[in-house]
């Protein structure tokens, strides 16, 4: 009877065990199927984004212009007596909005690459900035992700700033694509916008200026550490004018995310390219990402590699209404040795090696 009762608890011991082996699987499970949803939704942020920018303003306007053909005309007649109306407001300080920088969305895109902001020192809202950030990159998601929304912190990080990423002026020329931006803070890259921002809205404002432009994204790939700032003197002579401090700012894996196809300066396609920047504002480039399903094929997913954005010192400048070209030299100096002490300072820690400079064309 013992000898029973024995194997009998052997049995159940036995089924036990199972059982729990059995919950931990199922548990192993769903944990996987979980990450596996988290990471399609990251993904699905990322490409909400990319299809914003490249179609939304085009298909919207097609679509108002539809309307105009349809039972549907006074809804079309409405919006654009509206968009007359409203036409100014992206270059008189836009219309931001906190709930939309706040969306839960944004923290799944900025999990997607990782994307962090690094705060080196303090900025005081007593005085306005022109950030310069570098490189551009294909999209410039670190500039986006860390400026237009609230995902990596920059409001708790930089109290009493508002940050204003300037972009495209034709972008906000597009029925909806343009409420969308400025609900972010993002504003036209032109003489009125920056003008109002940094003259009209108090102190305490940021405008942040791709400074490579479009330019700079021919020549961004895996590896390459060049920035477009030789000649671009533009953004420091507003600073003067407006006596609104430059700070340097450098995101560390920006060009790493996707792969291009860099063509030779003098040839056909790159003077081709070259001539469609000129005509529509922006660089036609050809690059390629990967699936939603695989980074082993192909697509416009970009590589799910870290971006790190670094806010450097502030350099601090005077207002000189109209300075001479040798003071705007001189600050201009400044600032890419400001840029360079940034680059060489945090190059090690995110990947890259001592030897590797920041070429300045």
């Amino acid at each position: 009877m013992k000898t029973i009762l024995a194997a009998y608890s052997g049995v159940l011991r036995g089924t036990g065990s199972s059982i729990l082996s059995v919950l931990q699987d199922l548990s192993s499970t769903s944990w996987l199927s979980h990450s596996k949803v988290i990471k399609q939704l990251q993904a699905i942020s990322v490409i909400q984004w990319i299809l914003t920018f490249l179609f939304v303003g085009a298909s919207c306007t097609m679509v108002l212009i539809y309307l105009f053909c349809t039972d549907c005309w006074l809804i079309a007649v409405l919006y654009t007596c509206w968009l007359i109306f409203d036409w100014d407001t992206p270059n008189e300080g836009g219309r931001r909005s906190s709930w939309v920088r706040n969306w839960t969305m944004w923290t799944y895109f900025r999990d997607f690459f990782p994307i962090r902001l690094v705060k080196t020192c303090d900025l005081l809202p007593s005085r306005n900035y022109i950030f310069g950030y570098h490189p551009h990159g294909i999209f410039c998601f670190g500039a986006f992700c860390n400026f237009s929304t609230e995902a990596t912190g920059f409001s708790k990080k930089f109290p009493g700033i508002r940050p204003s990423l300037a972009t495209l002026a034709g972008n906000f020329r597009m029925p909806l694509l343009r409420d969308y931006l400025m609900s972010g803070g993002i504003c036209p890259v032109n003489r009125n916008s920056i003008d109002h921002l940094l003259s009209h809205n108090g102190t305490g404002n940021a405008v942040i200026i791709v400074v490579g432009g479009a330019a700079e994204s021919l020549d961004c790939a895996p590896g390459m550490n060049s920035v477009t700032l030789k000649n671009r003197k533009g953004f420091v002579k507003l600073a003067l004018q407006k006596g609104a401090d430059l700070v340097p700012v450098y995101s560390f894996g920006e060009n790493e995310v996707y792969k291009q196809v860099i063509f030779e300066e003098g040839s056909f396609w790159r003077l081709a390219q070259k001539k469609l920047q000129k005509l529509f504002g922006f660089a036609p480039c050809l690059f390629h990402g990967c699936s939603i399903f695989s980074e082993e094929s192909w697509g416009f997913v970009p590589y799910a590699k870290p971006i790190t954005t670094i806010v450097g010192e502030p350099i601090t400048v005077p207002k000189i209404e109209d300075p001479s070209q040798e003071v705007l030299d001189q600050y201009h100096a400044m600032y890419i040795t400001s840029l360079r002490k940034l680059f060489d300072k945090h190059k090690v820690r995110f990947g890259l090696k001592e030897s590797d400079i920041l070429y300045i064309q």
